[in-house]
């Protein structure tokens, strides 16, 4: 659609609290600029302002905006506007046409973001609505990363915490991310307790995370080596420090297997609901995430200090 084909271009300057707005017409004039706060109800009146602008003709109407997600985004697509996202960098180039100071102004970046899109459509990127499910699936991977990049960090810390005091267990596992090492951890959190731990224990904890591995032998002889020398008080106090990260290691751990099981519950339904030709198209992208596999443990990355 050419610029020829809308009467009317509306800029809008995403915020937090508020959004700036601003509606001009094809030659340029500026009909109205606001500021809309971000709730259902000043969000419906202005797009309700907007329609009786356009007399209805959603067609009519381009909106303007650097974000090209979120509910304003959302909205203004359900009222039937074409929407155009503009990359900050392009956006910032048209501000030095009107200012070259270059200081942040909504007001003026709102009214930026429509006349540009009035004389340089090019310029801009059309948005339009994903399906349903595509939707959901891009907030599952964007939580999955969330948990993961908060999985790793704690991971490190424990590395860290571990590397001080009980090198011990990085010899069973160099990367702390396995669960059963944080079930051995909360059994033995000191080398002191684990001179006291049996075969038969360590036989019995190994089974039942499925540890093949190692052998019970194996891990009660590497826990019976001479611990570090340190400083007293530094054992307690490093061991109470990494009792106290399992609780968050396992929620996290827990809350990135329940949301990898929801993308690939959510992968086989799209799959499922597609023709036999178009398949093959989504399971290939279901290949593609490699990172989504519940098979692979959080690694992290060391940093030692």
């Amino acid at each position: 659609m050419a610029n020829d084909d809308f009467n009317f271009f509306v800029g809008l300057d995403w915020g937090t609290a508020s959004h700036a707005a601003c509606v001009m017409d094809v030659a340029g004039q500026v009909i109205w600029a606001q500021t809309i706060e971000h709730n259902g109800n000043a969000i419906s009146q202005f797009l309700q302002a907007v329609a009786e602008l356009s007399k209805g003709e959603a067609q009519k109407v381009a909106v303007a905006i650097e974000v090209p997600h979120g509910p304003l985004v959302e909205a203004c697509l359900e009222s039937g506007y074409a929407v155009f996202a503009v990359n900050p960098k392009q956006l910032d180039r048209f501000r030095d046409r009107h200012n070259v100071a270059g200081a942040k102004d909504d007001r003026r970046d709102a009214f930026v973001a429509a006349t540009s899109l009035r004389t340089d459509q090019r310029c801009f990127r059309r948005v339009t609505l994903d399906e349903p499910n595509v939707i959901r699936l891009r907030e599952l991977s964007r939580l999955d990363e969330v948990i993961g990049e908060d999985l790793r960090r704690t991971v490190n810390q424990l590395f860290q915490v571990l590397l001080r005091y009980y090198p011990e267990m990085l010899q069973l596992c160099p990367t702390p991310d396995q669960p059963w090492l944080w079930a051995l951890l909360e059994e033995v959190p000191t080398s002191q307790q684990a001179k006291k731990l049996t075969v038969r224990r360590i036989q019995t904890l190994l089974s039942k995370w499925r540890v093949r591995r190692w052998t019970a032998e194996q891990v009660h002889t590497l826990l019976k080596t001479s611990p570090l020398q340190l400083a007293p008080g530094t054992v307690e106090a490093m061991s109470e420090h990494a009792l106290l990260l399992l609780p968050q290691l396992r929620q996290s751990h827990t809350q990135r297997k329940n949301v990898r099981d929801r993308i690939h519950a959510l992968l086989q339904t799209m799959a499922e609901s597609v023709s036999e030709n178009d398949k093959n198209a989504i399971t290939d992208v279901a290949v593609i995430p490699k990172h989504l596999s519940t098979s692979q443990p959080a690694r992290c990355i060391h940093t030692y200090t």
